[in-house]
């Protein structure tokens, strides 16, 4: 078959998109904060909400992860308190330390955007889930965490 032609019935295959443009860049330079997607948006308000409470707890703190993960995994419901919920969807779970790994606490980005109202809202829920969390791996009422 020659260079150009195609067989009958084939679906045509386009190089560029339908105005001829070709591919574009990317709409926001990567320095700019527009630029980062939702979820590093999430983590970056992760860090922001847990400086405090790690620069004030530090020691207690060394054996404690913390991670963001998109949505919680399907499992039954546990009964120790270890899970931050809304309803019957969890927003944060504390895994305790193993024999292999560390003690962490897993924040669910999706549950928790979902709750928020907008950028503040999300803000201050992060921080009182983060709080609440932090103060069950330490044995603490919330209020000691938060206290200032």
């Amino acid at each position: 078959m020659a260079r150009g032609s195609r067989r009958q019935g084939a679906p045509r295959r386009r190089n560029r998109d339908r105005h001829g443009r070709g591919l574009r860049g990317p709409l926001y330079p990567a320095t700019l904060p527009a630029a980062r997607s939702r979820a590093e948006r999430f983590d970056a308000l992760v860090l922001e909400a847990l400086e405090p409470i790690e620069a004030r707890w530090r020691t207690e703190l060394t054996q404690l992860d913390v991670a963001v993960d998109d949505v919680p995994d399907i499992q039954p419901p546990d009964e120790d308190g270890d899970v931050v919920e809304d309803g019957n969807v969890p927003l944060a779970r504390l895994v305790p330390a193993g024999a292999d790994r560390r003690a962490r606490i897993v924040l669910y980005r999706r549950p928790l955007e979902a709750r928020a109202k907008d950028g503040a809202d999300l803000s201050d829920l992060v921080h009182d889930v983060l709080v609440e969390q932090i103060a069950n791996y330490l044995g603490l009422d919330p209020d000691v965490i938060d206290g200032e």
